[in-house]
């Protein structure tokens, strides 16, 4: 732990110097992480070598300890056993160093190498590919720093729930693969919470295969839940849509954001479609459109308006999916506007 004590410290001239030589702009450190500059002992000279060694340029060096300049702080010995440690899952340097540039952060985080280490190992054994874990590595750090028993703990929960569902042991792998290249940071959870959430889903009636079916759908973030404010976000779409319990599980299953996202979401995503005309029936009908923010269903419908489509009168699908399903959408009802109307049996205009 480094101190923060900006008060009674000056900043190291070493330190200062060795950094502007490197072209490193001085000032954004001191607006960002002041801190770093007041340490005793840094070594800027000697992590810059390291990652020039790797392949990066002076302009890449510069920008790395602009973006995370407590890498100074780190030792070589610890930057090379970091680097050592990326090498199991990186192709090649010129990937690591893309990395390092991309997740300064991720990577000048040293202190829980034996951790990050053991949990590799166990991604590997366990299937996932290596690009798979390099992702990880840069977009869900903290999983590496759980001891890797946690990490066991929670994948086995996994397993074993999924065949209490009624999954095969063929597909198994395939799907806890799935699941953790979707979300990873299920591992961030208990094995206790992931057995409630089960347990809440199946006290309101769905069956185990529908709970297989929602977990696929959710990509696991309904571990990130808590029975209460499920139970909160389903009791107001039940009396919103004004529906017996058996027809809200259809619908949760239709959309599993009625589950997944909290009542304030739900109340101003509503509340957006309201105002633009669009009748409860019509979500009721197509409920996946509350998956879509209230800014994105505005813009949709702004676009189709141009066009002449009716979305009060019409068929919601049209707003539903993601931003390239729109656009297929968009495509689709454009070049039907556009394309004349050709009659087969009328005459054909002859000039006298």
């Amino acid at each position: 732990s480094y101190t923060t004590d900006t008060k009674s410290k000056e900043e190291n001239k070493k330190t200062i110097e060795s950094l502007y030589s490197l072209s490193v702009d001085i000032k954004k450190i001191r607006r960002v992480k002041e801190w770093v500059l007041l340490q005793d002992v840094a070594y800027v000279k000697e992590i810059a070598g390291i990652l020039r060694e790797m392949g990066a340029d002076e302009t890449a060096v510069a920008n790395i300890l602009e973006r995370c300049p407590e890498a100074i702080l780190h030792t070589p010995e610890e930057i090379n056993s970091q680097r050592a440690l990326w090498q199991l899952v990186c192709q090649n340097e010129k990937q690591l160093i893309k990395l390092i540039e991309q997740f300064p952060e991720s990577f000048f985080t040293t202190k829980y190498h034996q951790n990050q280490k053991a949990n590799i190992m166990f991604f590997q054994e366990l299937g996932l590919k290596n690009n798979i874990i390099t992702r990880f590595l840069t977009s869900a750090p903290s999983i590496f720093y759980n001891p890797v028993e946690k990490n066991k703990n929670v994948v086995e929960t996994l397993q074993r729930n999924y065949l209490n569902l009624g999954g095969s042991e063929a597909n198994m792998k395939i799907w806890i693969l799935k699941l953790l290249s979707q979300n990873p940071f299920i591992l961030l959870n208990t094995s206790t919470t992931i057995q409630e959430n089960l347990e809440f889903l199946q006290k309101n009636y769905f069956t185990d295969h529908e709970v297989l079916q929602l977990l696929s759908k959710l990509k696991g973030f309904i571990f990130q839940l808590n029975s209460a404010t499920m139970q909160k976000s389903m009791l107001f779409s039940k009396n919103v849509f004004k529906c017996s319990d058996q027809e809200l599980k259809q619908l949760v299953l239709k959309c599993p954001a009625l589950l997944y996202y909290s009542v304030p979401v739900l109340e101003e995503r509503l509340e957006g479609l309201l105002k633009e005309g669009i009748s409860i029936a019509q979500i009721r009908e197509t409920p996946m459109v509350l998956e879509l923010t209230t800014q994105i269903v505005q813009y949709r419908i702004k676009k189709l308006s141009a066009l002449g489509y009716d979305i009060k009168s019409g068929n919601l699908e049209s707003l539903n999916g993601t931003k390239k399903d729109f656009e297929v959408t968009y495509g689709k009802i454009q070049s039907k506007k556009e394309r004349p109307i050709f009659n087969p049996v009328a005459p054909i205009p002859i000039e006298d």
